[in-house]
């Protein structure tokens, strides 16, 4: 079994996540929250899509959390 660990998809995915998070989670709320109070989701692909980019931003925010707490140590 290869080690993926050490991938250069595996560094670019956690790379692109964390960016995600970090630059696009206020973005994702704001709009989202602005159009929750002035729509309602009749459609799949809406509450799909808004899903989707909460759990980019909640995944991106978890892999942030685990490397600030290996800085503290």
């Amino acid at each position: 079994m290869r080690n993926f660990k050490n991938h250069p998809i595996i560094h670019f995915t956690t790379y692109l996540l964390l960016w995600i998070s970090s630059n696009l989670s206020v973005p994702f709320w704001m709009v989202g929250h602005v159009h929750l109070t002035m729509n309602v989701y009749e459609d799949i692909i809406e509450i799909l899509s808004s899903f989707g980019m909460n759990i980019l931003v909640a995944i991106g925010f978890y892999i942030d959390w685990k490397n600030y707490k290996k800085q503290i140590k």
